[in-house]
């Protein structure tokens, strides 16, 4: 289902009921769009594990629902406090399924509407819905806004990060080759029965949840995104939350998130990322779903201490945000540290 998750399906969902199974959270990343990268990263499956497990029993708490039942401890869903306790670092999420229907694409586009077809009052919304709280260097609001349409008083971007005078809320294609943020209308189409404003109104709580929880454990939380299932009139947060993959964290001003790794190739692996960008444009204009058939550049190995970095900044920054020592890793000062030489 995804480049850095397996998908297990115990019970299939129907048009009338949801399924069971489990995400099972792998050591692979992926940056740019690409898919699964030359590398892994030792311990970080169970990282995210471990702090999207914590994010969904926070969401229970306050009431918000959704499809998560536990991490699976020796065949059993149990909450991560209790794996936690029994020495277990859990790779696999316990999950409710919904429907996805194909979505089909020819010269015309996507058809949203065939896959509403077969979707009915159980189905994955085919939205992301991306909050915004502040405005890192790398964030492509920057590229699609200026400060002023946000209530800052500037000119142009400044060279550092930004914080929003309120969180920005938007709403991105999830099933498409390409990433492609949406007008509200737009949204509110491919959304089908969902309603736009409730999307957004879990998003907002969903973000403030994060906010709060970041501020106790010493970081920043500057954006993230939500994936949502409907079913029979109610709208469930799914897939995975807050973690340092779908979100972007920052420690004491250094990002603790994918978004080391992003930066990283950007400046050593250059003539790749300009050719993953010259792809997508390229598919774009020719209305050809498959952009990675027309990259002619491959995505090269990491140094070992690269890995070693980004190993221990997943796993100091989730035992920081949980306050507990989960794994075996330096403190987050050091993790820190370590990531602003690279």
């Amino acid at each position: 289902m995804t480049s850095v998750k397996e998908f297990r399906i115990d019970d299939e969902p129907t048009a009338t009921d949801l399924g069971r199974g489990a995400f099972v959270f792998t050591d692979d990343y992926s940056v740019f769009d690409w898919g699964k990268m030359p590398d892994e990263i030792p311990g970080k499956g169970a990282a995210l594990c471990t702090m999207g497990a914590a994010n969904f029993e926070a969401l229970e708490d306050d009431g918000i629902p959704t499809h998560y039942e536990g991490v699976v401890v020796d065949g059993e869903p149990v909450s991560i406090e209790t794996a936690i306790d029994a020495g277990a670092q859990p790779r696999e999420m316990a999950i409710e399924l919904t429907q996805v229907p194909d979505l089909p694409h020819d010269a015309d586009g996507y058809d949203y509407d065939a896959y509403h077809d077969g979707a009915g009052e159980n189905y994955l919304i085919p939205l992301e819905i991306v909050f915004r709280n502040t405005v890192p260097v790398g964030s492509s609001l920057r590229k699609r806004s200026e400060p002023e349409d946000h209530g800052l008083d500037w000119e142009s971007w400044p060279e550092e990060p930004v914080e929003l005078p309120e969180p920005v809320v938007e709403f991105s294609t999830k099933y498409e080759e390409q990433d492609r943020y949406l007008t509200r209308a737009e949204a509110d189409r491919i959304a089908g029965r969902a309603n736009v404003a409730d999307l957004e109104s879990v998003a907002r709580e969903v973000n403030d949840l994060l906010n709060r929880q970041a501020v106790e454990a010493g970081f920043v939380h500057e954006d993230g995104k939500i994936e949502c299932l409907y079913y029979e009139g109610e709208i469930r947060v799914a897939d995975v939350v807050g973690t340092f993959d779908e979100n972007r964290f920052s420690y004491d001003g250094q990002e603790v998130s994918k978004e080391v790794i992003r930066q990283y190739h950007k400046r050593t692996q250059s003539a790749w990322v300009e050719a993953v960008g010259e792809a997508k444009t390229r598919a774009s204009e020719a209305g050809i779903a498959d952009w990675k058939s027309l990259c002619d550049r491959e995505p090269e190995p990491l140094d070992q201490h690269v890995i070693d970095v980004a190993r221990d900044l997943y796993c100091a920054g989730t035992n920081a945000y949980l306050d507990r020592d989960v794994f075996e890793a330096p403190s987050i000062d050091d993790a820190i540290d370590a990531a602003r030489s690279l």
